[in-house]
């Protein structure tokens, strides 16, 4: 049984590696358990050292480690495990791959989505709920109405699979999505811009706390 954290911090758009880093040591700090490495603009042997050091940060605080759409890096950083995007390498072809040493996370848009990742991935992340900087070429927003449509139709037919919502969440939006039957956010920008982030990870974690995955 693998548990999957019902907070995901995905790092933002930063300038620098170390920011990356500095980043993940303040999430770790103030409570959080699960760190998706998202290095967008940079080469891939920055993305590889940044995880060696991300990874040194996460293993002092017993977090868990996704890599943001590289498999490869996931593997020879020691990551936990990867996330791969709707135009990245496929679930299955990355299962088939590296078989169970990675946690494999897929972003979703539809149903249709999920049913294609479902049987090889650990978690999907469903989205966007609303419109997010953090994305370029983002999916058709689903809002509150599309998880409600979406979720039970999924939960019927993968009940142990969780779904974490991902995409322009604010704080007030928790309430709504525990309704809707997500398992938990994926988060950016909101932890970036709290003032309080240890009381945000807390209610969080209050909100929708841990969900386990078993297939």
């Amino acid at each position: 049984m693998t548990k999957i954290n019902s907070l995901h911090y995905i790092t933002p758009n930063l300038d620098h590696p170390k920011d990356y880093l500095d980043a993940i040591q303040s999430y770790c700090e103030a409570g959080g358990k699960w760190v998706q490495l998202r290095m967008k603009a940079f080469p891939k042997a920055v993305i590889l050292r940044t995880a060696f050091g991300a990874k040194e940060i996460c293993q002092r605080y017993g977090c868990s480690l996704i890599i943001n759409d590289h498999p490869e890096i996931a593997h020879k950083s020691g990551a936990d495990g990867v996330h791969v995007g709707k135009k990245d390498k496929s679930a299955k072809d990355i299962r088939e791959c590296y078989g169970d040493r990675l946690l494999i996370g897929a972003t979703a848009n539809t149903l249709d989505d999920i049913l294609v990742a479902a049987p090889v991935a650990d978690y999907i992340g469903l989205g966007p709920l609303r419109y997010t900087s953090t994305k370029k070429d983002l999916s058709p927003i689903l809002g509150i109405d599309g998880y409600q449509k979406i979720i039970p139709k999924s939960k019927n037919i993968f009940p142990h699979l969780p779904i974490i919502a991902i995409g322009g969440i604010i704080q007030d939006d928790l309430p709504a999505l525990k309704a809707a039957r997500l398992d938990g956010v994926a988060i950016s920008g909101l932890l970036q811009k709290s003032s309080t982030p240890q009381i945000l990870i807390e209610e969080i974690k209050n909100t929708f706390a841990y969900v386990d995955h078993c297939q």
